[in-house]
């Protein structure tokens, strides 16, 4: 048998079992991939795996194929020569171009989407920083609002709900500017909503992730790191810190979930109007807090008469009174 009918079988098996291959994935697998599809970061990023997937298993195929292939018909055998590949076995530059060619295809392929990608889903979910470079549509002057005391949300509105996640040894807390500037323990969003995440800290460096949310971002002292999301879905997602932070850092985590709009607004005012007498005593509204030795210098602890926790360097917190 000569190569060329040799590498006719390889490659009709290969494209038979990757077609067949790619397609059990896709449906069957690929509806299932995590993180799922409560926000469009959530549901792109599942596509990108799956795109991904589909594209790495002929790979994989054509390896396996071509392994097989070689140790059942290419084997030594015992009372045949080696065999000896001579000029065959020499390079070939139509092989070295088309490997240039295709992989250089695929690598500037891959960037050009998941810059798009990025472009398209406001940063996919990631922090940006203070001043983000990708931001939906009323993001910004949501978040121009808050700091303003002027924020507001309604369920007939169109306008992103602004939530200031706030981290500290070893829990998080929630801000909501539109109403009230009330903190809870639990994350609470509406559906079919851009949300703005302002994440910051309290003490050291910290990580906000909201696995199901697909929303990511450090949660760092003295800076405030935005992220976005649109919900899509209602139900309920985890939220973990993601940032080695201490001893109980594996015991930081909470859940939130994702309601019709018209139970939010019912839980927010509810919460509100509850919270009211708490709310009074927070400090006035800020995207970053600075800690030092007592505590947050945002004021949410005392300085003054409280034992340091370093009789020498007290970061600037006032000495206890003697």
């Amino acid at each position: 048998m000569n190569n060329g009918s040799e590498m006719r079988r390889i490659v009709t098996a290969w494209v038979i079992v990757s077609v067949i291959g790619d397609l059990l994935w896709w449906f069957l697998v690929g509806p299932h991939i995590p993180p799922g599809n409560m926000t469009t970061s959530a549901h792109w990023n599942q596509f990108d795996f799956n795109i991904l997937a589909v594209t790495a298993l002929p790979v994989v195929f054509m390896v396996w194929i071509w392994m097989g292939y070689a140790l059942v018909k290419w084997r030594d055998k015992p009372g045949v020569p080696d065999p000896v590949g001579g000029e065959a076995a020499k390079a070939s530059r139509k092989v070295q171009a088309s490997w240039i060619t295709i992989t250089s295809i695929v690598v500037i392929s891959a960037a050009i989407y998941g810059t798009v990608a990025l472009i398209g889903d406001h940063g996919s979910g990631g922090g940006e920083g203070p001043n983000p470079v990708w931001a939906p549509v009323g993001a910004v002057a949501a978040n121009t609002a808050a700091i303003e005391g002027k924020a507001t949300w309604s369920p007939a509105s169109s306008q992103p709900l602004v939530v200031q996640v706030i981290a500290q040894q070893w829990k998080f807390s929630y801000r909501y500017p539109a109403f009230g500037g009330m903190e809870t323990n639990r994350l609470i969003l509406p559906v079919k909503t851009n949300i703005v995440f302002d994440v910051t800290s309290l003490d050291v460096i910290h990580d906000f992730w909201a696995y199901q949310l697909s929303v990511k971002a450090d949660a760092n002292p003295g800076i405030n790191n935005v992220a976005f999301a649109n919900t899509q879905q209602t139900g309920q997602f985890m939220v973990r810190c993601d940032e080695l932070c201490g001893i109980w850092h594996g015991a930081m985590y909470n859940s939130g979930r994702v309601l019709s709009k018209t139970a939010f607004m019912a839980w927010a005012t509810k919460t509100e109007a509850q919270n009211s007498q708490n709310t009074k005593y927070l400090p006035p509204f800020a995207w970053t807090y600075t800690p030092d030795a007592n505590g947050a210098s945002g004021g949410l602890y005392p300085d003054g008469n409280v034992t340091p926790y370093s009789p020498y360097d007290t970061y600037g917190a006032k000495q206890p009174a003697s």
